[in-house]
């Protein structure tokens, strides 16, 4: 792991690890980073929705193959 000095509101910071329920200032501004990087990816994956075509699905692909019948 990497350190880095931040410099934080300490009411902010105090808040944070209230409500991520953290055991320390650093496991709570982990946890606020990873939560916000989830988000990110989320609100990515969302904005393609309906623009992704997929091909046939596992049941189409099975209906399909001759040899299962």
């Amino acid at each position: 792991m990497r350190r880095a000095t931040i410099t934080l509101p300490s009411d902010l910071l105090e808040a944070l690890s209230s409500v991520v329920e953290a055991k320390s200032k650093t496991e709570a501004v982990l946890i606020a980073i990873r939560d916000e990087i989830r988000r990110k990816k989320l609100a990515r994956i969302q904005t393609l929705a309906g623009r992704l075509e997929f091909g046939p699905s596992a049941e189409e692909l099975r209906h399909s193959d001759e040899r299962l019948g």
